[in-house]
C-alpha cells in the first residue's frame, strides 16, 4: 500500500478519507444501475441466438452481455442494500449544491451523445470509423467547451486539430481492433 506521506497534496481532495456518499446518492445510483442491468439482460436475451448456424450455446453473442448485466443488478442490489441499511430513506434531502447541478448537466450531455452515437449515426449508412470520428471529436469539444479552466475552454485551431486526431486515431484503432482482432464485422 502506498505511504500517505508520499502522495502529493493537491492529489487526494480535502476530507476524502472521512467523506463518503450520502446514502441518498448511492440509492439512486443502484436503482440507475439496476435499470441497466435490468435492460442490458433484457437485450441479451432478445439477440439472435444463431441457432441456424449451429453456434455452441456457451458462445452465443448474448451470453457475455447477459453475464454482464446480471452482475450489475447484483451489484446494484447490494448497493441499495448498503444504502438503505445506512438510512437512505430517512434522511432529509440536502439542497442542490452549484457543482451537483454541474455534474447532472455533464451527465446529461454524455447521456445524451451517446443515446446520439448509438441511435443517429451507427448502422445508418455511415462507416464505423467516421460515426466513431464525429462522436469521440464532439464529445471532446463539448466537454473542453465546459470546463472551468478559461484556457481549456478556447476551441482555437490546435484543440479542434487535437481532438480530430484523437478521434480519428481512435475511431481507426477501434475499428481494427473489432475486425482483425476479435473479427467482429462493424456496421
Amino acid at each position: 500500500m502506498t505511504d500517505p506521506a508520499l502522495i502529493p497534496e493537491h492529489s487526494v481532495p480535502a476530507g476524502a478519507d472521512e467523506k463518503h456518499a450520502a446514502p441518498r446518492s448511492d440509492l439512486k445510483d443502484a436503482a440507475g444501475w439496476l435499470a441497466l442491468g435490468i435492460a442490458t439482460v433484457i437485450g441479451s436475451f432478445i439477440m439472435d441466438r444463431l441457432q441456424n448456424q449451429n453456434i455452441n450455446p456457451y458462445t452465443v453473442p448474448g451470453l457475455l452481455p447477459g453475464l454482464l448485466g446480471g452482475a450489475m443488478i447484483l451489484l446494484a442490489c447490494v448497493l441499495g442494500l448498503r444504502s438503505w441499511r445506512r438510512g437512505a430513506l430517512t434522511q432529509a434531502v440536502p439542497p442542490r449544491s452549484a457543482d451537483d447541478r454541474e455534474q447532472t448537466k455533464r451527465v446529461a450531455i454524455a447521456v445524451a451523445l451517446c443515446i446520439g452515437y448509438g441511435v443517429v449515426l451507427v448502422g445508418h449508412g455511415i462507416p464505423f470509423w467516421a460515426a466513431s470520428t464525429i462522436y469521440v471529436t464532439a464529445s471532446i469539444a463539448i466537454f473542453r467547451r465546459l470546463s472551468r479552466d478559461p484556457q481549456e475552454r478556447r476551441l482555437d485551431a490546435r484543440a479542434w486539430a487535437k481532438a480530430v486526431v484523437i478521434g480519428a486515431a481512435s475511431s481507426v484503432i477501434t475499428w481494427l481492433v473489432f475486425e482483425q482482432v476479435f473479427l467482429v464485422r462493424l456496421p
